[in-house]
């Protein structure tokens, strides 16, 4: 029998002991992530994800021509997916990693003892080289998968947030209000421009009350963009009042030139609402 044959046999033998025994030496004292979990259906998945990587594992050694990371790729996005590991550090889980791969260089320490004199030196070695091999092959792949999930996600999260942070509230069938809250950077002035001439067009408001009172600074090419706000409001035939603004956002707009000959602006949105009245 081949020695990675052998291996496979050796090694498969013991994948939920080795799965039992990685749970146990886990250091369960720091509450954050899927490692230090007392939820008992979290615990059971953790283990079979364990085990699936075993079976993965060890099948490397009884077909050694198949490709190693085709053989992980679906386990390895399932955990790059997996809710309780993404609110896990991704140190924990890499430390996971090398802790399994100590477990079956111990194996194969284990079964040079018993069986080391009926192979070679370099066949012994090329079982260690794999070991390494795989190990190497598949936390780089899974740090890929998970970074990138992990970004889609953030991205998602983001339009979500930009969404709730720039809404067109309607105050009656032709009359919005626009509240803009906090920093304004440039890639959230840029989305505030597209989706409140969007949502204006999308619910037929006519005249659009714009509230700065809640933003604290913004830089030249924000205040800009804020203002192309209400010309271009007034091109798809939106009046639109400002209120709110505050000195250092009136000082950065006349640093630009901007004009308030032709906006309509009030102190507060108290105050423009009464108006409208």
């Amino acid at each position: 029998m081949q020695v990675s044959e052998k291996f496979y046999t050796f090694m498969s033998e013991r994948t939920w002991q080795l799965t039992e025994n990685w749970y146990e030496s886990l250091d369960k004292s720091d509450p954050t992530g899927v490692y230090a979990s007392q939820d008992l259906k979290v615990i059971q998945t953790l283990k079979e994800q364990n085990h699936a990587f075993h079976e993965r594992f060890c099948n490397l050694f009884k077909d050694v021509d198949q490709d190693t990371l085709c053989n992980f790729e679906q386990w390895i996005e399932e955990i790059a997916k997996d809710e309780e590991h993404l609110q896990t550090p991704t140190h924990f889980i890499l430390r996971e990693f090398f802790r399994t791969q100590d477990q079956y260089l111990d194996i194969l320490k284990e079964f040079i003892r018993l069986h080391g004199n009926d192979y070679s030196l370099d066949e012994l070695e090329s079982l260690r080289n794999n070991i390494i091999k795989t190990f190497s092959l598949v936390i780089s792949k899974f740090a890929e998968e998970n970074y990138e999930y992990s970004q889609r996600r953030l991205n998602a999260q983001q339009e979500i947030i930009r969404e709730l942070s720039s809404p067109v509230i309607l105050l009656n069938k032709k009359t919005g209000v626009l509240p803009l809250i906090g920093d304004i950077d440039t890639g959230r002035a840029r989305y505030i421009l597209e989706n409140t001439l969007a949502e204006c067009v999308e619910k037929n408001v006519e005249h659009l009350f714009i509230d700065l009172s809640g933003v604290i600074m913004v830089d030249t090419m924000v205040a800009h963009q804020l203002f192309q706000i209400i010309e271009s409001l007034n091109l798809i035939g939106v009046k639109s009042t400002i209120s709110g603004i505050r000195p250092e956002i009136a000082q950065t707009a006349i640093q630009l030139g901007i004009s308030f000959e032709n906006i309509s602006v009030t102190s507060t949105l108290e105050r423009a609402l009464n108006e409208q009245v």
